[in-house]
């Protein structure tokens, strides 16, 4: 490896859709990549990397104590730590109405708490060396949130972009750099079973909802205009940035929502500025 492919990368959930490509294109480059996933086997296979560049961990992301060996186990086999994907969650379709407190619960627990464990474990160490990239991966859905059947979902991706954006600033003075990854749709298996799970007590009533639901498991499953594999090239490029942005939208149609919840949000504040700006004490 070259001095510039020495990077040491961290990738939580491996083993399908956008880290299993980000970690094939990273190994093919010549990175040295500890990849995660909750099954090491299938993570292996899947990778298909059998080199000392390879690092396969099954690890629970929900249980901080295995977050901290998985970070460990990583410096201690490559020596060092650079950058840091936390790429693990999954899908959840449901009105907010239908949505149990367990399912929200638990996807919170994976979406947002598994990266906040990742985080934990990793800053110490990146502090240390006073470099690094995180590099948090969120969705359109935690920008642009008016998606019928999607609230909890978009609330654990609102979630990942706002401790995010306090935590680049709170890294920045470690010359450690922090990237929201917002990706629109891609032809992974994010919509698949595997990958998403559908509320259990559906109300009739949601008819919004359940077309939401048709639209994304039956329509756009194997038919999203993203290349999974240009998006892992981007996310690689990204981390060779000497000024990264904060936020990074992958596709035609992330870029169109992001411009569309600003262009109404923008509209909204001007035309309400009068009430917004009468609630402070008369002088």
């Amino acid at each position: 490896m070259d001095t510039a492919t020495k990077k040491v990368w961290f990738v939580t959930g491996a083993s399908k859709g956008l880290g299993l490509v980000l970690a094939q294109k990273l190994l093919q480059q010549g990175y040295a990549v500890a990849a995660t996933s909750r099954n090491q086997r299938e993570l292996a296979d899947a990778v298909g990397n059998t080199t000392a560049s390879f690092l396969p961990l099954a690890v629970n992301l929900t249980d901080e104590n295995s977050v901290r060996q998985a970070i460990d186990t990583t410096i201690r086999t490559f020596g060092g730590l650079d950058v840091v994907v936390n790429n693990a969650g999954y899908g959840l379709s449901g009105s907010v109405e239908e949505l149990t407190d367990r399912e929200a619960r638990d996807n919170f627990e994976v979406n947002v708490f598994g990266s906040l464990n990742v985080v934990r474990q990793a800053m110490p160490f990146l502090r240390q060396q006073n470099s690094g990239h995180i590099l948090n991966i969120s969705s359109i859905g935690g920008f642009f949130g008016s998606f019928p059947g999607w609230g909890i979902y978009c609330a654990t991706k609102f979630a990942v972009e706002g401790f995010s954006e306090s935590l680049a600033t709170e890294a920045k003075a470690f010359g450690i750099h922090v990237t929201i990854v917002e990706p629109g749709y891609f032809r992974t298996n994010f919509l698949t079973a595997g990958s998403m799970s559908v509320s259990q007590n559906q109300i009739d009533a949601y008819k919004e909802v359940r077309e939401s639901q048709h639209l994304h498991q039956h329509v756009l499953n194997g038919n999203q205009q993203g290349d999974p594999e240009k998006a892992a090239l981007a996310m690689i490029q990204i981390t060779t940035e000497p000024n990264p942005p904060v936020h990074l939208f992958l596709g035609q149609d992330a870029y169109d929502m992001a411009n569309a919840k600003i262009s109404a949000v923008q509209e909204e504040l001007e035309r309400w500025k009068e009430l917004t700006v009468s609630t402070g004490f008369d002088a």
